[in-house]
């Protein structure tokens, strides 16, 4: 039946005057020009993510995609950034939040890629884990650890928060009942995401920006400036949660508007 639906378009589309010019042909080359925001979410969290700066940017003639990652492995989220990638014409600027952040160091080595922005997210280095970055951290250096990881629930290899600690540690700056939303819609985090090793970090070659959230309970601020200062990244700090791209949405999208190339 689904295939009898998709041949049924057929007469639709051949009906077209095969005169015709292509819309894009007739339409101002100016949206034509920007890049495309390609926006991948972290764990604990799906494409809904961006849904505040998602308008912001399209208001501004930006095509945006939100990556749905699958959070089973670095290979998978790659991939699936990847076929994201794929289908833009244009040039991209790649946008991650939390692990996302180490997703778009591997895949940002697309030539497409013409910038990184990382919020509130971690940049790994080659051959480096988040695994490898916590212990530097905390079990080295120790360095003040974050309370939002503490306890978390891990079943069948895959790893989700509690509500109240997405209300307290992870969300904190949001209303209540849209942290609740949070904790009910997160994905489920494969526990091999966090000893998955980068190997080719693409902010090595191209321009970065970072959004530290200074009250993060997730990623230590002070990881995070030190990650944005090893990558010389264009940086803001914002009093925010982990998900500063819902609590300051304005803020974290004109970072990303920067990068764009929006004056």
């Amino acid at each position: 039946m689904a295939r009898l639906a998709i041949l049924t378009l057929f007469p639709m589309i051949t009906a077209i005057e095969p005169n015709a010019e292509p819309l894009q042909a007739n339409q101002s080359t100016q949206q034509d020009d920007k890049p495309t925001i390609v926006l991948v979410h972290g764990a604990f969290a799906d494409g809904s993510s961006w849904n505040k700066v998602i308008p912001i940017l399209q208001k501004k003639g930006y095509k945006t995609i939100a990556v749905q990652n699958p959070l089973t492995s670095l290979n998978d989220d790659v991939a699936f950034v990847d076929r994201a990638i794929a289908e833009v014409k244009g040039n991209v600027i790649l946008v991650g939040h939390s692990w996302g952040g180490v997703v778009i160091t591997q895949a940002g080595n697309n030539e497409k890629v013409k910038g990184l922005v990382f919020v509130a997210a971690y940049a790994p280095d080659e051959g480096q884990s988040i695994e490898d970055i916590t212990k530097d951290a905390f079990e080295v250096r120790k360095l003040p650890n974050v309370p939002g990881l503490t306890d978390p629930i891990v079943e069948d290899g895959f790893i989700r928060l509690k509500e109240e600690t997405v209300l307290n540690h992870f969300a904190q700056d949001l209303p209540p009942a849209e942290a609740k939303l949070i904790a009910a819609g997160q994905g489920r985090f494969h526990v091999s995401t966090i000893s998955a090793k980068v190997s080719n970090p693409a902010w090595k070659s191209k321009p970065n920006f970072f959004v530290v959230s200074d009250n993060d309970h997730i990623i230590s601020p002070l990881v995070e400036a030190e990650m944005a200062a090893r990558m010389k990244a264009t940086v803001i700090h914002l009093p925010s949660s982990h998900v500063a791209m819902l609590s300051q949405p304005q803020k974290v999208a004109e970072l990303i508007l920067k990068a764009a190339g929006d004056k």
